[in-house]
């Protein structure tokens, strides 16, 4: 019960962490959307992706980071610990170097002759272009420093940092509001040094309350290939990861041009949104399962991953089923006037979303067996499909949202690797798994599908009524996909935590 205490607390931290910062982002965008106008929107949200694409190395290497960190941490070696963090800061600023020279060649070339742009927001768009690549090396260097603090599993400090992030962003909004140059411009610089103030604030916490954060270079060959060759095979995912993402906006600009990216750049506000629900809670499980995997409790990991598994998908599910039921008006709401195509983007993503958080927890009990070659270059194939898919459906004459059901085919085949790696590498009980979880999701799915034609031909009096009856209905749902062990747990976690204590 200890473990799952840690875990409920880190999930509550972690969910107060994520109101703040999702609330201002949304509340941004919209603001950002009417400051700025929908082409420098779609501007700043395609010009931001491109650095974000070169950021694959970052991602690769970061999931490798968190793994080995919270590995020596089960291990209780403090040296290994120390070790590792100082090695993997090395590699992470040889990748910002590697990155900013790749921005400044392939990507400066990209943004000035190959992107669609309107021809008077050219030098915007390369403003915008350096200040996002500065905002991406200021967080690759701080990877392991987030890392450390996850492994600590001290997720209050997120909590506690996210307000000040959250005051920055206010300001930044409002200045936004008041200032009479080029706005687009003027943003980037903010959220340049909004993002630098944090991470500097994320790395001093380390440096005062962790030994293991200082930085003391040694290097060692042996040692430097593992976490280079680990993270290498990680780089099919990061690689997948960006093309599902960034990618995809830069194959939308080649058709659409910047409204549509626009569209898509609000999407993935709403995406980034409702994906921190299940992150959250991810973040506070992820260093519970490496760690029994690095103790040997093989037993208490399996039930870790499968009852995860479960909970991400209706921590999902209650969030997205309303927003499906009820997109045009909860964008309305939002942004009063969403490009088009937002509506049918935003509808389309959710369920790629759905699909995914049910193997959340695999990916991190594959990763904790540091035998991850054939499951990256499986997975990474598989989802790197979404480009070439979207590519040949919108050269065939298809609408913006093909490339969304690109994803979902793509996202579901990823599934299944998934879980054919999870059986062959954790030799979990598939069966437990199937009639457990994969079961109620299917019963719970079938009941929205039922309930969306439902409350389609029924005329409600007005659209809160509407989206108020859909959050009831879904949180019966959501009990619905929860066994008796299930409610159990979370009375024992919840409601009776300090009495347990």
């Amino acid at each position: 019960m200890s473990s799952s205490k840690a875990i409920a607390k880190n999930t509550l931290f972690l969910y107060f962490r994520m109101f703040l910062v999702m609330g201002v982002a949304l509340y941004m965008s919209r603001i950002v959307l009417e400051q700025l106008g929908v082409s420098d929107y779609g501007i700043y949200s395609l010009v931001g992706g491109i650095v974000a694409l070169f950021g694959f190395l970052n991602s690769s290497m970061s999931s490798a980071t968190q793994r080995y960190l919270a590995f020596d941490l089960g291990k209780r070696d403090e040296e290994r610990l120390q070790k590792t963090f100082s090695a993997t800061l090395t590699i992470h600023i040889a990748i910002a170097i590697l990155i900013l020279i790749i921005a400044e060649t392939i990507g400066l070339w990209y943004v000035n002759f190959k992107v669609v742009l309107p021809p008077d927001r050219l030098f915007a768009a390369n403003v915008v272009y350096q200040f996002s690549v500065l905002t991406a090396l200021v967080g690759i260097i701080q990877v392991p420093y987030d890392a450390l603090i996850i492994a600590y599993e001290k997720m209050n400090v997120y909590a506690y940092i996210s307000i000040v992030e959250v005051m920055l962003k206010l300001v930044l909004v409002f200045s936004l509001v008041v200032y009479g140059g080029d706005k687009l411009i003027a943003y980037a610089v903010m959220m340049f040094l909004v993002s630098l103030i944090i991470r500097l604030a994320y790395q001093l916490y380390c440096r005062r309350n962790y030994s293991a954060s200082k930085y003391k270079f040694e290097y060692d060959r042996i040692y430097y290939k593992e976490l280079i060759g680990y993270s290498g095979w990680n780089l099919f995912g990061g690689v997948a990861s960006v093309s599902r993402g960034q990618g995809i906006n830069i194959v939308l600009n080649l058709f659409f041009g910047t409204v549509v990216n626009a569209a898509y750049g609000l999407t993935l506000q709403v995406q980034s949104a409702v994906n921190q629900f299940v992150i959250n809670f991810q973040k506070a499980v992820n260093p519970k399962i490496i760690k029994n995997y690095s103790e040997g409790n093989s037993e208490q990991m399996h039930k870790l991953i499968i009852q995860s598994s479960k909970f991400s998908f209706l921590l999902m599910f209650l969030l997205v089923a309303p927003i499906l039921f009820n997109t045009e008006f909860i964008l309305n709401l939002w942004l009063k006037k969403p490009p088009k195509f937002t509506v049918i983007f935003v509808q389309l993503s959710l369920v790629s979303i759905l699909i995914d958080s049910i193997s959340y927890s695999f990916r991190t009990g594959i990763q904790a067996t540091g035998n991850i070659k054939g499951y990256q270059a499986t997975v990474g194939i598989i989802q790197i499909l979404s480009i070439p898919i979207s590519l040949i459906w919108l050269y065939l004459g298809g609408q913006p949202e093909a490339v969304f059901y690109s994803i979902i085919v793509v996202t579901f085949l990823s599934l299944l690797s998934r879980i054919y790696f999870v059986k062959k590498q954790l030799r979990i009980n598939l069966h437990h798994f199937f009639t457990q979880v994969l079961g109620r999701i299917f019963f719970i799915s079938a009941l929205a599908y039922s309930f969306t034609h439902l409350f389609n031909s029924i005329e409600f009096k007005s659209n809160w009524w509407q989206l108020v009856t859909s959050v009831f209905i879904t949180s019966l749902l959501v009990l619905l996909g929860l066994n008796k062990k299930d409610i159990y747990l979370i009375k024992k976690l919840v409601i009776n935590k300090k009495k347990n204590e």
